[in-house]
């Protein structure tokens, strides 16, 4: 299959709603981008519209019941810190960076989840210590490249701070810079988490969020220099994209609580979970119920106090889908139920205390609860993100009025001269250049 393009960049501005499209008209470097290439500024998310389902859904083109990312983080019950989805295995089917190797072509990726363990030349993945006993750099460097990590950390690391923003995003950058110069690789993935953080703790359209942008737009300039300096720009495609949006919140809910009051979850004097019957799965903007055994009992009771709260809309549940529902959403069919979150209200695992919380800005300093997230259903209004193509065998002045998070993966397969196979998403012709 013939290639439109020799180099592709995928840049992902996690959180990058399509409400931030008008500020991206007015930065310099979007600008640049919109002014000579084609854009989305309505493309739908998926359901959960989590980073990690996300991520997985734009180098597959497949819904997360076909690719097997549901959730941010596995089902379990208990743990304080839940391990996330970090692992290429988790993925079914093939990917983007998969199928550009599989074609002899370079691959580089920087901290692009669900990646850990990919078969990927130059790799960071996203990925930390998670137990008491592991070191980030030593968890880092089992699951990417090894010699490639120690000369970034060796030239970059002083710019971070652990995990904190925007130290991390700075750090990502000045990676990206040098992978670019020095590797030359025909498809690069490279993820910036700053914007989705200062959304987390500071909502949706405070000035953290704004500062975040202009972050990112400058960051977007050190890109496009750097492709300038290294004789690339002709030769090279930039898609620059979000994965979901966000919504600000005032609420926590908490329905491991009701299930623990209906017995159906045991907790020791230490405040420990040491049995279930039913669990709550927080997707943040949304939630799966979980049963075992799929006893029917139970799956009744839950449902009957579930209604229940769901007639009141100050709990904060706007609606309840059945598993098969969920899938054909798009999401888990293996849970009994999910649950979408009224505006205002988003779900925790949280099975102390009430109900309800009702968030404050000490709860949020302390991390226990945030004033914005994501995970809501992609019908949301004002909940789309964005898509914005330039360079190399894209069209000048092409606007696509609407598209679908899934119909990414496919077309930047056909950017590269790729095929991902049968996917739920499309090629979107509308951004290749006509021969």
């Amino acid at each position: 299959m013939e290639s439109y393009t020799k180099y592709l960049i995928v840049i992902s501005f996690d959180c990058l709603s399509a409400l931030d499209f008008p500020m991206l008209e007015d930065l310099p470097h979007f600008r640049f981008l919109l002014e000579k290439g084609s854009f989305c500024r309505s493309v739908k998310t998926i359901y959960p519209s989590l980073t990690y389902p996300c991520h997985a859904t734009i180098v597959t083109g497949n819904y997360p019941n076909r690719h097997g990312i549901t959730s941010n983080t596995l089902l379990q019950p208990g743990r304080t810190s839940p391990d996330w989805y970090w692992h290429r295995s988790h993925i079914k089917g093939t990917t983007l960076y998969d199928e550009a190797r599989a074609a002899g072509m370079t691959t580089a990726a920087l901290l692009w989840p669900v990646t850990a363990k990919a078969n990927i030349d130059f790799h960071m993945p996203e990925i930390f210590a998670n137990r008491r006993w592991h070191s980030q750099i030593a968890v880092s460097l089992r699951n990417g490249s090894f010699r490639y990590q120690l000369e970034l950390d060796r030239r970059f690391g002083h710019l971070r701070k652990g995990l904190a923003q925007p130290q991390l995003d700075d750090f990502v950058l000045e990676s990206a810079v040098h992978t670019i110069k020095t590797k030359k690789p025909n498809l690069l993935l490279v993820h910036f988490t700053d914007l989705d953080t200062q959304r987390h703790y500071h909502g949706f359209s405070s000035e953290e969020a704004m500062s975040a942008l202009r972050r990112h737009d400058k960051r977007l300039g050190r890109i496009l220099t750097v492709l300038r300096e290294s004789g690339l720009e002709s030769k090279t495609t930039i898609a620059v994209l979000g994965d979901h949006s966000a919504l600000d919140e005032t609420k926590a809910v908490k329905p491991n609580v009701l299930l623990r009051e209906l017995g159906l979850i045991t907790v020791n004097s230490k405040g420990k979970i040491t049995a279930w019957q039913a669990y709550c799965k927080s997707c943040d903007g949304s939630a799966y119920i979980y049963i075992k055994d799929d006893n029917e009992n139970i799956l009744k009771l839950v449902h009957k106090r579930l209604s229940d709260l769901a007639k009141e809309k100050r709990n904060g549940i706007e609606k309840i889908l059945t598993g098969a529902e969920a899938g054909e959403k798009g999401a888990d069919s293996h849970a009994a139920f999910m649950l979408e979150a009224g505006l205002g209200f988003y779900f925790t695992e949280g099975f102390e205390g009430c109900l309800i919380d009702t968030i404050s800005k000490e709860d949020v300093r302390a991390k226990r609860y945030t004033f914005a997230s994501h995970g809501y259903s992609p019908n949301k209004d004002d909940y789309e993100t964005v898509l914005i193509l330039s360079g190399k065998g894209i069209p000048p002045y092409i606007e696509v009025p609407t598209m679908h998070l899934v119909d990414e993966g496919p077309t930047f397969a056909r950017l590269l001269g790729l095929d991902l196979g049968k996917t739920d998403g499309k090629v979107r012709e509308e951004f290749l250049e006509s021969n």
